[in-house]
């Protein structure tokens, strides 16, 4: 009995012996485990899309209502921000922040904050081309660690977290979704389609900026088309950092939507140009654009339709659909009008 006993106790621990130490117990992506993904500052990052139980524990520290910061701008203050806090009625009223003007949110990507060029750029960007409040979502608690696929899992709460946010914000000021604009870059692309659908698909517009690629193309939480009344895709780092297929009721590839002129081969610049063409088209260039039969067709730039639909701008294109090819230049003004 003694010898048996001993017998199991050696199988036993060579069984936990062999089995993982941090083990898997979810795949972002179920076929290609490790990939690159994109860093703000363009270096590319190997980064596991299989999640371990180390990964949900760092998950489990994030809490959006808690850590997402919302900083308010407008052409009172177009430079230093106003804090808003979810049930600080009396701390929304001492702001410049107007319900009778149009509210536009913007959430960053990885590793990014309330000071990326993402904000930077479209900040300025929206106050001088209309009066409205930009509303620039810090979640960078959950988006800034270096473990993408934690980033990738705080996105889903975290645009959870804004959409009650807006909610909070409509029923204190009396204002409703058609009045906001949500516009997103890579991670925070994917984020506010998250905000859109629990805002019951209401808000009347809403754009993402090259989508991120890694850990999206099987994610059932990745931006839907209906996500938004009018939703707008540009891809530019497509298959690369960005996402490959078409997502919103209308998805612009410009150039090929790959490799934007001007950027060479370099994925960064290509995956940012999403930021500044936008911006342009809302401070008036015109990107005209040709109907495509299919996001491959836009990408093999052969796309010869006639089309009227332009890229971006102020204003949702409600009732327009399809995927579209637009030709821009290699620097500022982007733009061939």
């Amino acid at each position: 009995m003694a010898t048996l006993c001993g017998s199991l106790l050696v199988l036993g621990l060579a069984v936990v012996a062999a089995l993982p130490t941090d083990p898997v117990i979810r795949k972002l992506d179920q076929n290609l485990r490790y990939q690159y993904a994109e860093k703000p500052d363009g270096s590319l990052q190997l980064v596991d899309l299989w999640m371990k139980v180390s990964d949900f524990s760092e998950v489990s520290r994030f809490s959006p209502d808690i850590h997402n910061v919302y900083h308010l701008f407008t052409r009172a203050n177009p430079s230093v921000s106003q804090p808003l806090l979810v049930g600080n009625d009396g701390l929304l009223g001492s702001t410049n922040y107007d319900p009778s003007k149009r509210c536009i949110i913007l959430i960053h990507g990885w590793l990014d904050g309330a000071t990326s060029d993402f904000n930077m750029v479209l900040v300025p960007a929206f106050l001088a081309a209309e009066d409205v409040n930009v509303i620039v979502v810090d979640w960078s608690a959950g988006g800034g660690t270096i473990n993408y696929a934690t980033a990738v899992a705080n996105t889903v709460p975290s645009g959870e977290s804004v959409a009650r946010f807006i909610n909070w914000l409509n029923r204190v000021t009396g204002t409703t979704p058609e009045m906001f604009h949500l516009v997103g870059f890579s991670l925070g692309a994917h984020q506010v389609g998250v905000v859109g659908r629990n805002v019951g698909g209401a808000i009347t517009y809403i754009t993402g900026l090259d989508p991120a690629g890694p850990g999206w193309m099987t994610n059932d939480n990745r931006f839907r088309e209906n996500d938004g009344v009018y939703t707008e895709i540009i891809h530019t780092n497509a298959g690369i950092a960005g996402f490959l297929a078409t997502l919103g009721h209308t998805d612009f590839y410009p150039n090929g939507g790959v490799n934007m002129p001007g950027c060479g081969m370099l994925s960064d610049c290509s995956h940012a140009r999403a930021i500044f063409y936008f911006a342009e088209s809302i401070r008036g260039g015109v990107f005209r654009s040709r109907r495509c039969v299919s996001y491959v067709t836009a990408m093999a730039s052969s796309c010869v339709l006639p089309s009227s639909v332009q890229m971006g701008g102020l204003r949702p294109k409600i009732g327009t659909t399809g995927i579209f090819s637009v030709e821009t230049n290699e620097a500022p003004p982007f733009a061939k009008g």
